[in-house]
């Protein structure tokens, strides 16, 4: 039966979404008057239905598995080298998985009002609203498979379906100027880290002689094998969960509707790699070198999504930075040792980062703008926005006791042993990278939460024609219910049933997965931290409420705002390159090998129409080249007999 639960749900969000798939796009219907049609209809409630299915399964199969339980049988064999279709469940894996169901449920219900009216124009639905609901329920199902998969190329294929899905959904609203091209921007990027994601899952599979996870733990590889692979799936790994240096398409991910963008950071394509280190974990702790180049990427990626953060006007491109940082603190777990430590905080970073991008969407659909300096005084206009915003924001900064607060404590007391006690798989030196990076991450986190809270909610409203109010049942629904978790879900971590679900039997440890929750002196420090960081965002806004506090940042501000302008780095070392060999390849082909085609053509052409003169010539013109011939040859073996 649990086998059959955990084969079920990946399969009913990927039926769902084929399904939708065949609706035709809803009718447009000029000035609103018809709210979508039979289409629209069906496609909302073939999208709904099929995320409930999945949160309904994920959760029966929360109750009923008690340990870890595998199905498989083989689909293929190559010579020996067998492909399996099979699942991998435990605890952890139903976590995640009621973690990206519940998610995707809200999306649904959420872009049902969302996407009601087109941004641009006065049409009442999204005619592509079917298609955009079937790409959600395929992209739900493609992560559920990599959550649930008992085999490599099983969770190869939930890997790759997400990259398409997210190329089609950030590229929705082709009317807005940047969507397609954040869109090829996210595929292409991703895509670098899938092929080495491709050839390591390779290496492991032939080293072992099977795809199939459990044969591929239990087999004894080399050192370089492991080492290898280990490092070609990171690669994998930094696209997906946006890791440095391959984050930079997360930002621009932004272009999609909102709703996608709190799937995609919640609890789907980010959460991919995190989820995918946690399932292999014994190979990379049995080659620290791999786990040692995860936390110095991590500790980079942390601090330098926060510290760009604070630069940001748009207020989502804010929460996107953001999440680069928070998958650093879920990394940097990794790296020291605790696979625990980082699903806890992927677990509760779902809750609370889904809570703060519907809230922006609510903000965004009652304002009409992303930026925050066209925002202000919204607190009382929205009260409910503005209250789940600040709980979500509260556990992004880590305030007591909501759940980020205890996620990425536990995050900094592993990494704290790693530092002093040498706890962890990697060396002591990157337990101090990732503990202290994540402490001076804790007051840079508050500090742009804080900024982003006072910019939106309070102040004197800078639109004074816009007349804001709290979204519709539709859209504040969703966003109440994830202010559940957001809150509280930290508090989970005291229960030891829902501690030891987030334990891998399998995974050796060195003495740092005590517990999810520490309660003692190592508080005060992270907590102390908060408030400086608290504070002086606060300071700085008291003494001029209408200036942005991000001034306090001086010239370093619009090298936080463009990231380090990495993204132009990255242009010139590799766009550019590539670009000018695609240019260089297109003029060898069009010049040298179709001017050697092309121009043996033309050379026959002239040989023939040369002879043809010939043959065409009249009898005197004729006789006159014969004996000219003649005469050429006999003055020829002339030569070579006096040669000779």
């Amino acid at each position: 039966m649990t086998g059959l639960l955990g084969a079920a749900l990946p399969a009913v969000p990927l039926l769902a979404g084929l399904a939708g798939l065949l609706l035709p796009p809803a009718p447009r219907h000029p000035g609103g008057a018809v709210g979508g049609g039979r289409a629209r209809t069906a496609a909302v409630t073939i999208g709904v239905a099929g995320a409930a299915g999945a949160l309904a399964l994920a959760v029966a199969l929360l109750v009923t598995v008690d340990g870890p339980t595998e199905t498989s049988t083989t689909w293929v064999d190559f010579g020996g080298l067998a492909v399996t279709l099979g699942v991998r469940l435990d605890g952890a894996a139903a976590l995640v998985a009621v973690a990206v169901a519940a998610v995707a449920l809200a999306v649904q219900v959420y872009s049902v009002g969302y996407l009601r009216r087109g941004p641009h124009d006065d049409v009442d639905v999204d005619h592509r609203y079917p298609p955009y609901a079937a790409q959600i329920s395929l992209f739900t199902g493609a992560m559920l498979l990599v959550v649930v998969a008992g085999d490599l190329i099983m969770l190869l294929v939930g890997w790759e379906v997400m990259g398409l899905c997210s190329y089609l959904l950030i590229a929705h609203d082709r009317r807005l100027a940047g969507a397609p091209a954040a869109a090829m921007k996210a595929f292409l990027v991703t895509r670098v880290g899938d092929v080495g994601f491709l050839l390591g899952i390779a290496l492991l599979g032939v080293s072992t002689g099977s795809f199939r996870i459990a044969d591929v733990l239990a087999h004894d590889h080399s050192g370089a094998t492991l080492t290898a692979a280990g490092l070609l799936l990171l690669a994998g790994v930094a696209g997906k969960s946006a890791q440095f240096p391959l984050h930079t398409w997360l930002p621009d991910a932004m272009a999609g509707p909102t709703p996608i963008s709190a799937l995609i950071h919640a609890a789907t394509m980010v959460a991919a790699g995190v989820y995918a280190v946690t399932r292999l974990y014994p190979l990379f702790t049995a080659a620290p070198v791999t786990l040692t180049v995860l936390g110095v990427l991590a500790a980079i990626t942390l601090l330098l999504g926060a510290l760009a953060a604070t630069a940001q006007d748009d207020i989502k491109r804010v929460l996107a930075w953001s999440t680069v940082s928070q998958l650093g603190y879920m990394t940097g777990a990794l790296a020291v040792g605790s696979p625990s430590a980082a699903l806890f905080h992927l677990l509760t970073h779902a809750a609370f980062k889904a809570l703060l991008f519907l809230a922006a969407g609510a903000v965004i659909h009652a304002v009409g703008t992303t930026l925050m300096s066209e925002m202000g005084g919204l607190r009382r206009a929205m009260p409910v926005t503005f209250w789940c915003t600040v709980i979500g924001l509260g556990a992004l900064a880590g305030v007591p006791p909501l759940a980020g607060f205890w996620s990425k404590d536990g995050v900094l007391t592993v990494a704290e042993s790693a530092a002093l006690e040498g706890t962890g798989p990697a060396p002591s030196w990157v337990g101090w990278l990732v503990w202290l990076a994540g402490l001076l991450g804790v007051a840079i986190t508050a500090w742009y939460a804080g900024r982003l809270l006072l910019r939106a909610f309070f102040g004197e409203p800078r639109l004074p024609l816009v007349h804001p109010h709290d979204p519709p049942a539709v859209l504040r629904w969703p966003v109440l219910l994830l202010a559940v978790p957001a809150a509280l879900l930290g508090l989970a971590g005291f229960v030891g049933a829902f501690a030891d679900r987030l334990r891998f039997a399998t995974v050796p440890v060195a003495g740092a997965e005590d517990g999810l929750v520490h309660v003692g002196p190592g508080l005060l420090l992270p907590l102390a931290l908060l408030l400086v960081g608290a504070g002086l965002v606060w300071a700085r806004w008291r003494r001029d409420a209408a200036a942005d506090p991000a001034t306090a940042l001086g010239p370093l501000r619009p090298v936080f705002a463009r990231a380090f302008r990495l993204d132009d780095v990255q242009h010139t070392l590799v766009v550019r390159p590539v670009r000018a060999l695609a240019r260089l390849a297109r003029t060898g082909d069009e010049v040298v090998v179709d001017g050697v085609v092309e121009g043996s053509g033309r050379a026959a052409t002239g040989l023939g129409v040369g002879l043809a003169a010939l043959h065409r010539a009249a009898l005197p013109r004729a006789a006159a080249g014969v004996l000219a011939g003649a005469l050429l040859i006999g003055l020829a073996a002339a030569v070579l007999e006096a040669v000779r």
